[in-house]
């Protein structure tokens, strides 16, 4: 019997709808905020954006209302596109040594101008809430998921809710963005699965994908997987964000068919409704992991991060 068969699909329309499981995840994350707070030690976020950026204001005000249901405070601050390299690490480097902020959120995108790795990895990893930190990543590695990038990570926690079996499952990431292509492979394959990663240099993608127990896809192309590219049964995780035109209007889809793999997949995630929700938890989650281990930090005598 493969794994596939030994479960059967948890939803009658086999939707893996990500609001259910982003609200279990913040109803953890708001129970430890509050323990935190009572012991002094409030969770705070400063999102930082540079630049009128329409799309990540979206995000920004999407994070405030979450990160309030979660009790966690919230600070926008919003710097100019002339500001320079300098300038912004220095602010970056204000919000790493202010102990009552706990958490720090540099929204994409940047500027042309700006470096994001040296941005990033400005950040101290113990307020790195987005795990894109190179320690952070490099610790997924290690094995030690505490603080890992979002989406990659709540495309993983998706995975877990089909009650599947991680250790020698066959997955197959399309995609390999260094947010979510490459960690999901690397979160993959600490959890002890069998990872192919697919990218715009593969000879043939629908090959690696059709043996695929999980098929993850990243790309940002509407339609890219089909029907014929997946196995009955199998997982299929959209994590693409794309806006088309449909009669005049437009729609967000995903990287998938959705309406002709419906019918194949075992379990498949709507967009949007599917990875977005869990993301944003993600993050909040790892609001709460971060501050607690400043906590821990500060706790054991040291004075300063």
């Amino acid at each position: 019997m493969t794994a596939l068969a030994s479960v059967s699909s948890p939803d009658p329309h086999n939707l893996l709808r990500g609001k259910p499981v982003a609200d279990e995840i913040l109803g953890e994350v708001k129970s430890g905020v509050a323990e935190l707070d009572t012991a002094g030690w409030p969770v705070k976020l400063v999102s930082m954006t540079v630049g009128d950026v329409p799309e990540a204001a979206l995000y920004v005000r999407n994070q405030a209302r979450v990160a309030r249901h979660a009790g966690i405070q919230f600070e926008e601050r919003n710097f100019p596109d002339t500001i320079s390299t300098v300038e912004l690490t220095a602010a970056i480097n204000a919000c790493n040594t202010d102990p009552r902020i706990t958490g720090i959120i540099l929204q994409r995108p940047v500027p042309a101008q700006f470096n994001m790795r040296e941005l990033q990895s400005a950040i101290h990893p113990l307020k790195d809430v987005e795990g894109m930190h190179p320690a952070s990543i490099g610790n997924i590695v290690y094995r030690d998921l505490s603080l890992g990038p979002c989406t990659a990570m709540a495309s993983v926690e998706l995975l877990r809710r089909t009650g599947l079996k991680l250790e020698g499952l066959e997955a197959v990431v399309i995609g390999h963005s260094e947010i979510v292509g490459k960690p999901i492979a690397f979160l993959l394959m600490a959890e002890g699965a069998t990872v192919t990663v697919c990218h715009h240099m593969t000879r043939s993608v629908a090959m690696h994908a059709r043996r695929a127990d999980a098929v993850f896809v990243a790309v940002g192309k509407p339609k890219l997987v089909t029907a014929d590219m997946i196995k009955p049964g199998a997982a299929l995780i959209d994590i693409g964000i794309n806006q088309i035109e449909v009669d005049g209007e437009t729609k967000t889809v995903g990287d998938v068919d959705f309406d002709a793999c419906v019918d194949t997949a075992g379990w498949i995630t709507p967009v949007p409704g599917g990875v977005g929700p869990v993301t944003v938890s993600i993050l909040m989650r790892n609001a709460l992991v971060a501050a607690r281990a400043q906590k821990g930090h500060y706790d054991a005598g040291f004075s300063t991060l």
